[in-house]
C-alpha cells in the first residue's frame, strides 16, 4: 500500500504528462474566510444577472458537500496562452475561446487522470470538475500553492503569469496538501488603472456587473447597457485588458495544446469581416469554441456596439 506522499507523487506526476502546467493539493476543507467575502459580494450585486451565483452557496465553501466524505482537493492548471494574436482593428475575443471549448479539452484529461488514479491507487472515489459546478476554483488554486489571488482577482503563478484554466477533482483519497504561496502584487495597480469601465473597484474586489467579460458573455439582454458605450476598447467576447496589462504575464509562453489553437481564418479577420460576419461563418468558425456561448445574435449584438 502506498503511502500519502507515494500517492501525491504518483497523481502529480501523471498530471504533468497529461499536459497539465502545474497540480497542486489541498485538505478538503470549509473555506471560511471566502464565505464572508462571497456573502458580501452577492449581497452588494456586484453578480449582476448572474442569479446562479446565488445557488448552492454551502456547497461552493465545502467540498465534502459535493463529494461524500471528500477529503483533498487536487487542482490543476492547463496554459492556454496562444503564440499569435488577432489582427490589431479586428473586434476581439478573449485568449482562452481562440481553440476549442476548454471543457471538452479539460474534462478529457481529467477523466484519463480519474481512471490512472483509480487503476493504481486504488478504489478512490471523487468527481471531476471544470468550471461547471459550484467550486471555487480560485481559492483553491491558491490554497495549493499554484498562485496568488492578483488584485484582479485572477490567479497569478510567479513563473507562468495568469493566463491558463484552472480545474479540480475532489477525491475521498488522502493526499499530503502543499501550502499556499505569497502575494507578489506589492504596490502595482496597473490591472486597475487599465480597466476602461472600472470593474476592479478596489484592489481584489472586481464588480462582475461592470466587467467586459461579463457584458459580452454573461449578460444575455438584448442590447448593452448604453453607459458601456466607447468604453469597451473593442472587445467583442471576453476581455484580457487586467491580464495584458500584468507585469507577471511577461512570463507567460505559449501553450502545446494542439485543440487551443485557433481556427485557420479566425486570426487574419480584420474589422470589415468581423462586421460582415454571418451565421454561416460564425459556425464555421466557433463549432467548437467557447465563444458560442454567445449565439451568433449576442456577438452580433457585441460587435455593432463597438461600432
Amino acid at each position: 500500500m502506498n503511502s500519502k506522499e507515494q500517492n501525491t507523487a504518483i497523481i502529480k506526476n501523471k498530471a504533468l504528462e497529461l499536459g497539465f502546467m502545474f497540480c497542486g493539493i489541498s485538505k478538503a476543507d470549509f473555506l471560511e474566510k471566502e464565505a464572508k467575502q462571497l456573502d458580501l459580494w452577492l449581497k452588494s450585486g456586484k453578480h449582476g444577472k448572474m442569479s446562479y451565483m446565488e445557488n448552492h452557496f454551502d456547497k461552493r465553501l465545502d467540498p465534502r458537500l459535493l463529494v461524500d466524505d471528500a477529503k483533498t482537493v487536487v487542482s490543476l492548471l492547463l496554459n492556454y496562452y496562444p503564440s499569435e494574436v488577432q489582427e490589431k482593428d479586428a473586434p476581439k475575443i478573449s485568449k482562452y475561446a481562440y481553440g476549442e471549448d476548454y471543457h471538452f479539452v479539460i474534462k478529457e484529461k481529467l477523466k484519463e487522470l480519474f481512471a490512472f488514479i483509480q487503476d493504481e491507487i486504488g478504489e478512490v472515489g471523487g468527481r471531476v470538475f471544470v468550471d461547471s459546478a459550484p467550486v471555487m476554483d480560485k481559492a483553491w488554486a491558491q490554497k495549493s500553492g499554484l498562485g496568488w489571488v492578483g488584485k484582479h482577482t485572477n490567479i497569478i503563478h510567479p513563473k507562468h503569469g495568469s493566463f491558463f484554466f484552472i480545474a479540480e477533482l475532489i477525491l475521498d483519497l488522502e493526499l499530503e496538501p502543499d501550502g499556499p504561496i505569497k502575494d507578489y502584487c506589492g504596490t502595482c495597480t496597473k490591472c486597475i488603472d487599465a480597466c476602461p469601465t472600472d470593474a476592479i473597484v478596489q484592489p481584489y474586489v472586481v464588480d462582475g456587473s461592470k466587467c467586459i467579460s461579463y457584458l459580452t458573455i454573461e449578460l444575455k439582454d438584448e442590447l448593452l447597457p448604453t453607459e458601456f458605450k466607447g468604453k469597451m476598447e473593442n472587445w467583442a467576447f471576453g476581455c484580457d485588458i487586467c491580464q495584458d496589462v500584468c507585469p507577471w504575464n511577461r512570463f507567460s509562453k505559449p501553450n502545446n495544446e494542439p485543440r487551443f489553437n485557433p481556427h485557420e481564418n479566425l486570426l487574419k479577420m480584420n474589422k470589415a469581416d468581423w462586421e460582415d460576419l454571418t451565421q454561416e461563418i460564425f459556425q464555421e468558425l466557433f463549432r467548437k469554441s467557447a465563444v458560442k456561448r454567445t449565439k451568433f445574435d449576442g456577438l452580433k449584438r457585441n460587435i455593432d456596439f463597438l461600432k
